[in-house]
């Protein structure tokens, strides 16, 4: 980020949220965003802790955040299975998401979250299911390639809140249904957008009839909707999830070796890829969001409107007399660190004495940027 940054500036066009997560990720944990000095009072030794930079998108900054909502979604899940599915849209859509990001990825959530619930509905379960969505934007190899990972209830809550019904041990829904309508829903949903004018400006509607070839070719095709296993159990729902909901495109510890004209990092399957900086770095800044675009979202029985009512109305009759989904007691930073590090920075790390913590003030770094047109 330090060393390249002008570089990729002088060659692509960022946005203003792709430029501050570069200058965020730059300065995380360094002097230029202050921090604390540690001081043993047992044996006077010091050691420096800087400031995080806490922008979502840095690989060293989202474990606490993590935790802590994986803490506060445990105290809402039901005591039934849970599904993984997941909605990818075509490979003919990135190019337009990359254009209009919030606008493609506000339609992935509505269509994919209204196929689940439609479908819930549906002759095959008939009740109103429970549902987390989070999305991703990238492959192993950072290439975009838009995404939801949806958490779903095994079964649903009828529509008088009377009865759960619950699905097949190792079956949610028809995949190749839900792959049908929501390829039906988004595609109206686009041609509204479409027809409103909002895609305007798109290089490739230019052409008049650009919009309805883009439609027939993604129409062609069965779009892929995967349900995996269900989870062992509800205790392992969102511990499993807590490893997609604030995971960014590629975390530090599969990065193999950097140089001044390489950049080399580990895939899924094992295999390494060597890029260069620049175009390693134009690969990253394609998944950085829109500011206050939301990623996480709660659908059904989970949703916002419904976690007092139909919610309980569904922990009512799965679990009458229990207590066990009661809000966990709240912890502090320090103790969640402790337990995911097993450092206790309140203890000297040499001679394991109390430390008291000395501010440090904030020192400018200058960020590398590219000169000015």
């Amino acid at each position: 980020m330090r060393a390249h940054r002008g570089a990729l500036e002088a060659g692509h066009s960022l946005s203003l949220d792709q430029r501050r997560a570069l200058s965020a990720i730059a300065l995380c944990r360094t002097a230029a965003l202050g921090g604390h000095l540690d001081v043993c009072t047992a044996c006077g030794h010091q050691e420096p802790s800087y400031n995080s930079c806490r922008n979502r998108h840095c690989p060293k900054c989202q474990s606490l955040a993590q935790e802590k909502w994986v803490t506060q979604r445990l105290a809402r899940i039901l005591p039934v299975s849970h599904f993984h599915v997941v909605f990818t849209l075509p490979a003919a859509l990135r190019s337009l998401a990359a254009y209009k990001p919030s606008l493609v990825y506000d339609l992935l959530f509505e269509t994919a979250s209204a196929t689940l619930l439609e479908v819930g509905h549906g002759p095959k379960l008939g009740g109103l299911l429970g549902v987390t969505a989070v999305l991703h934007t990238w492959t192993r190899e950072l290439a975009l390639h838009p995404h939801l990972h949806c958490i779903v209830t095994g079964g649903g809550l009828t529509l008088d809140g009377t009865r759960w019904i619950r699905t097949r041990a190792d079956y949610l829904l028809p995949v190749r249904v839900l792959g049908d309508v929501f390829r039906g829903k988004f595609l109206d949903a686009l041609r509204r957008e479409h027809t409103h004018g909002a895609l305007a400006g798109f290089d490739e509607f230019e052409d008049p009839q650009g919009f309805e070839r883009l439609c027939s070719s993604i129409t062609k095709h069965r779009w892929v909707v995967y349900a995996k296993k269900p989870f062992a159990g509800p205790e392992h729902v969102f511990r499993y999830l807590g490893r997609y909901t604030h995971r960014v495109g590629i975390a530090n510890s599969r990065l193999l070796d950097v140089g001044d004209d390489h950049v080399t990092f580990r895939t899924k399957d094992g295999k390494a890829i060597t890029l260069r900086p620049v175009d390693f770095l134009a690969r990253f800044v394609q998944h950085v969001l829109p500011k206050g675009f939301v990623k996480i979202r709660h659908y059904g029985l989970l949703a916002s409107s419904n976690v007092h009512t139909r919610l309980e109305q569904a922990r009512g009759l799965l679990r009458p007399a229990s207590r066990a989904n009661e809000t966990p007691a709240a912890t502090n930073w320090l103790e969640i660190l402790l337990a995911l590090t097993g450092r206790d920075v309140r203890r000297c790390s040499e001679c394991d004495g109390p430390v008291v913590l000395m501010a440090l003030p904030r020192v400018p770094t200058p960020v590398a940027r590219a000169p000015p047109p």
